[in-house]
């Protein structure tokens, strides 16, 4: 049992003049309620409370220890709404890693304006394809493209997203249409040479289960926004998300293969590490991203910020 239980019930008691009635707005016994001041008046190693059939009286060092509990319970309180009023400030500093051609743009381009709402915050940015530690490198969150599985992070969904195969029109048209995700092997397909990267495949789900088909092309390379351009311009084939190519598929440009053999969802996501609290300007920025990307046509290119 803490002290501060001790305490609040004993000023409770007091208040209410029995332990029926304090045990009632405690949610507890008459029986509980003696037993904490029992257990507080043995800890003191003085008499509190006379107790007696017509009622409860406090003894004179009870009525002095009383005193000094109202304004402990006080001081408590106030403590607590203090952490609480900060909690809903946003200021500090608030550090974020996203992908770097999501982060260039979608998120870069919306840090001024969140910018100018919480003139009190600092803002950093690391826009990386490197998946990193939030904890360890001292990131208060980032934002995922795809499913996040370490059970220390959470994982708030800001936009459904899609990982397809694509290509333009004109490649396809040269070199034929895969039908089948084993087809990728006669294809130039343009992937990721980042360590533990797309080199390991590309994923796919049939009957129900996933599969990796390895892939080879003639251009690879470390960054996303580059392959992204080396697919439009027909070098290859590309496992890009929909989030990436959505202006492009509208206008034709570019076209999707192997629909069927899609992974279910490949979401935009933010993440940051488990907590019982989270601060403010981790909230608000999740919060003014989701908006954002929830605009009908932000997407298409339709809408600007």
């Amino acid at each position: 049992m803490s002290r501060y239980t001790e305490i609040r019930s004993f000023a409770l008691v007091a208040e209410k003049g029995s332990f029926a009635a304090a045990s009632v707005v405690e949610g507890v016994t008459p029986v509980v309620m003696g037993r904490r001041l029992d257990a507080l008046e043995q800890r003191l190693g003085v008499r509190l409370m006379h107790r007696s059939t017509r009622g409860l009286t406090l003894t004179d060092l009870g009525e002095q220890f009383l005193e000094q509990c109202k304004q402990i319970l006080k001081d408590f309180e106030e403590a607590e709404a203090s952490i609480s009023a900060q909690r809903k400030v946003v200021r500090g500093h608030l550090v974020v890693s996203a992908p770097a051609a999501f982060g260039r743009r979608h998120v870069a381009p919306h840090a001024l304006a969140f910018k100018k709402r919480y003139p009190e915050l600092k803002l950093s940015f690391n826009f990386t394809d490197s998946v990193v530690d939030l904890v360890r490198e001292g990131y208060d969150m980032a934002l995922r493209i795809g499913e996040v599985t370490d059970p220390n992070y959470v994982a708030v969904r800001l936009y459904p997203n899609r990982r397809v195969v694509c290509g333009t029109p004109e490649y396809f048209e040269r070199h034929g249409v895969p039908r089948v995700p084993e087809d990728l092997a006669r294809h130039n397909c343009l992937a990721f040479n980042l360590q533990g990267g797309q080199q390991r495949g590309w994923t796919f789900l049939r009957d129900g289960r996933p599969l990796a088909v390895r892939v080879d092309g003639d251009l690879d390379c470390n960054d996303g926004e580059l392959l992204f351009n080396w697919v439009k311009q027909g070098w290859g084939i590309g496992w890009r998300s929909t989030w990436e190519i959505q202006p492009e598929l509208k206008r034709g440009e570019l076209v999707t293969v192997l629909n069927e053999f899609e992974i279910p969802s490949y979401d935009i996501q933010a993440v940051y590490q488990q907590q019982r609290y989270l601060p403010a300007k981790v909230r608000r920025f999740i919060d003014y991203l989701r908006a954002i990307y929830n605009t009908p046509g932000y997407w298409d290119g339709e809408v600007q910020f």
